[in-house]
């Protein structure tokens, strides 16, 4: 098997198409955006099954929450950049406040539009949810991640938002991992310091730590797949455990990943070095992911330096 999959995306859409076929009240709801959401063919051989709102994303949520008020599994899919600011108030009040198990599905998320520049970028959705009470956040890191979430969400009792890019995929993971929301997994074991990561950076991570290998350093890699419910066991026991912790994400330095660890550090009163890896608070450059991962050191190389600098703060 190649190391590199799929975009997340087509194997959300490709493995919902699987499960919809047998559950005719799985219903998508789309914003004119079923081309980039991998859902044409959805569309062609499930037509009674998906909605079109149009360019429209607070009606797409508010009809999102009416049809699973009653009673129907809905999937609300937009573009993240526009589904979590243009209808936020409507993904607070008509699904969390209102407690209807909408999933939310931010697609072509973080930097994935690349070239379209900050209008289309999504570095904003983790903190703008993690305000809002009874919303769970989750941003799978891999194909296996993504199969795994749909699964465990075809069934969810609460509002959940997941975010899904546009490039192919790493594997990360064997097939028999145990995937549980709320659980990080551990994809590589270490020492001296922890990758803890969020979504598509996760593969980031784990080619640093595969270089710092060559140069003597243990590091562990964590995929903090669900960033609510948080687990805290697991960071904790990251910072307890090994010299420093580096947080990894595609989203803002703001509100994220880092801030969340940080927070629960402090509160903790565990004083690990911590160094929070992100999109800095500027005008974000222009390109394609992969080149703006490598300008602001979300890249194997550029994480590898940072824990380099890290552990010779901590020491």
């Amino acid at each position: 098997m190649s190391d590199i999959g799929q975009p997340n995306q087509q194997v959300f859409a490709d493995t919902l198409l699987e499960i919809a076929r047998d559950h005719p009240d799985i219903l998508i709801v789309t914003s004119d955006s079923r081309g980039s959401g991998k859902l044409v063919s959805f569309g062609e051989q499930l037509p009674d099954q998906i909605v079109e709102v149009g360019i429209a994303e607070q009606n797409l949520v508010g009809v999102s929450a009416g049809l699973a008020a009653a009673g129907k599994r809905v999937f609300a899919v937009s573009p993240a950049c526009f589904l979590t600011i243009r209808s936020l108030e409507q993904i607070k009040n008509d699904v969390a406040y209102s407690d209807r198990p909408v999933r939310v599905i931010g697609i072509s998320a973080g930097v994935s539009y690349g070239m379209l520049g900050s209008t289309h970028h999504s570095l904003h959705d983790y903190a703008a949810l993690r305000c809002i009470n009874n919303i769970d956040i989750i941003a799978p890191a891999d194909n296996f991640e993504t199969r795994a979430v749909l699964d465990a969400i075809i069934e969810y009792p609460r509002p959940v938002y997941v975010r899904f890019g546009k490039k192919p995929m790493r594997h990360l993971h064997a097939e028999d991992t145990h995937f549980e929301v709320g659980k990080a997994i551990t994809i590589r074991e270490g020492t001296d310091l922890t990758f803890i990561a969020i979504g598509e950076p996760t593969a980031r991570a784990l080619g640093a730590a595969e270089l710092l290998e060559h140069e003597g350093l243990s590091c562990r890699v964590v995929s903090m797949h669900t960033l609510r419910p948080f687990d805290t066991d697991a960071l904790l026991d990251a910072a307890r455990n090994t010299g420093a912790i580096i947080t990894v994400e595609e989203h803002s330095v703001y509100g994220g990943l880092g801030e969340c660890c940080a927070g629960i550090l402090m509160q903790q009163g565990v004083h690990t070095p911590l160094k929070i890896v992100g999109i800095p608070d500027e005008y974000t450059v222009t390109g394609d992911q992969h080149y703006i991962f490598d300008h602001y050191g979300i890249s194997a190389e550029g994480l590898a330096r940072t824990a380099r600098d890290l552990l010779r703060v901590g020491v």
